[in-house]
């Protein structure tokens, strides 16, 4: 990637041309993640109230300081709904920036060419006080469930691990953008940084 200068006021990528480059990944804290929702231009998805047991596990955006976060991804970690640890990452992003991509593991910035929309949708999330669709995307590493649907005009990606904690998005779970949320963040449990959201 080449930062902005003479010839271009935005990140170039060769292959890409103008890119939102990836800020480094925010370790899991109240103050830490506020940070990242003052800078924020697309929503900062979060489930709320966590499921029983879950706990807050890091943060990280594209964007630059000129134009703000313009994808996010939050990490939540706690009991899979058949045992063991689960994992989900909740990304919102612009088209083509391709953040949720790279999380999922698939090619291209965005979800649609893996995507079957012309039937119902495998999940619904409740995002932002309004039902949504959400489509089980193909094509990713079998070790994980990868959903995708549009919220507030933007992707919004549900990606858990391992896959048969998949099962956690048919609970129509409840997700605020935590741009809008009021103080009750300050009582957001945290836990240690997820190796989910360092390495997909």
């Amino acid at each position: 990637m080449r930062a902005p200068g003479l010839f271009a006021d935005s990140w170039q990528c060769a292959v890409h041309g103008t890119v939102h480059p990836l800020q480094p990944v925010v370790p899991p804290s109240v103050d830490a993640l506020a940070v990242v929702v003052r800078r924020a231009r697309v929503p900062v998805w979060m489930p709320w109230p966590l499921p029983v047991g879950w706990l807050f596990t890091g943060v990280v955006c594209a964007g630059d300081d000129r134009n703000g976060g313009r994808a996010t991804a939050v990490a939540c970690s706690g009991p899979g709904p058949l045992g063991g640890p689960g994992e989900l990452l909740l990304v919102a992003e612009e088209l083509g920036v391709g953040l949720g991509a790279r999380y999922a593991g698939i090619d291209g910035p965005d979800p649609g060419p893996h995507m079957c929309v012309n039937r119902p949708p495998d999940a619904k999330v409740h995002a932002a006080g309004r039902p949504t669709a959400l489509w089980h995307v193909g094509g990713s590493p079998g070790d994980r469930a990868v959903f995708a649907g549009e919220a507030c005009g933007l992707w919004l990606w549900a990606i858990v691990w391992p896959e048969r904690s998949g099962l956690l998005m048919y609970d129509e779970l409840v997700l605020t953008d935590l741009r809008d949320a009021g103080a009750e963040v300050d009582l957001l449990p945290c836990g240690a940084l997820s190796p989910r959201i360092l390495s997909p």
